[in-house]
């Protein structure tokens, strides 16, 4: 359902993103680890125009883009199929939990509000929040912040949700119960990329590693293989890291 190829991108001088392909089936998880300053998040910012890539094409839904003069027309229509959960919430402040998640379906998609909050609370009751949707971010604890926005991503009905290291803000109690709803969401089928440090999600949850360094996909399998049999040295070594385990 998606592919991207040869995804470039520089930010002055510093060449962030070399040559990234990758291809992602309808249903996968796709998890994409890798040291900090490896290109992890600006890939996701660029497959959902957060960043414009200077170079690269990208086939969504049967159609192919070249994502160097790509329009905002074209922009808007994969926009709509997508959703994107960021570290650091996003949520506005002086709205509550159901009016952040109803927010862009009424101004952006234009529904109406009686419709967009029968939406909205169907979502904030499948992400577990269901007794807040008339809380305010400062009344709810960073997990439950976090649900509001996963909540407000499953809302849009995305074929895609792209997240950005989710848990990374979070203390390990609050950690595990956005894991949870993201478990659930892979059991359902949901097709997801995350940017993630939690070696233990990438290992049973999702369905494909990335491994990224210095801009390129420096190994790309299965989730058990790649953290069984891994190939490449230098994978080798990040698991060392992680995990502490040798391979031969």
């Amino acid at each position: 359902m998606l592919e991207i190829k040869n995804i470039k991108k520089k930010f002055g001088s510093q060449e962030v993103l070399k040559g990234v392909d990758l291809t992602v089936n309808k249903g996968d998880v796709v998890a994409i680890l890798g040291p900090s300053g490896s290109g992890k998040t600006t890939l996701l910012r660029c497959m959902n125009f957060l960043e414009s890539a200077d170079d690269g094409t990208m086939t969504f839904d049967g159609e192919t883009y070249d994502l160097g003069q790509i329009s905002k027309k074209d922009i808007g229509k994969i926009r709509r199929k997508t959703a994107f959960v960021f570290q650091s919430y996003n949520l506005f402040r002086n709205k509550t939990a159901l009016q952040n998640v109803t927010e862009g379906l009424i101004v952006a998609r234009k529904i109406p509000k009686i419709q967009a909050e029968e939406i909205g609370r169907r979502a904030l009751d499948k992400v577990g929040m269901g007794d807040r949707y008339d809380y305010y971010p400062s009344q709810l604890s960073g997990g439950q912040q976090q649900r509001v926005a996963i909540a407000r991503a499953l809302a849009a009905e995305p074929e895609i949700i792209y997240f950005d290291e989710p848990t990374s803000a979070l203390d390990p109690e609050l950690t595990g119960e956005v894991l949870a709803v993201m478990r659930q969401l892979a059991r359902e089928g949901m097709t997801m990329l995350v940017v993630t440090h939690e070696m233990n999600f990438a290992e049973n949850v999702s369905s494909k590693v990335i491994f990224m360094e210095h801009g390129i996909v420096a190994e790309e399998a299965e989730s058990r293989e790649f953290f069984n049999h891994p190939k490449e040295e230098r994978t080798k070594a990040f698991l060392k890291t992680i995990r502490g385990e040798d391979w031969n």
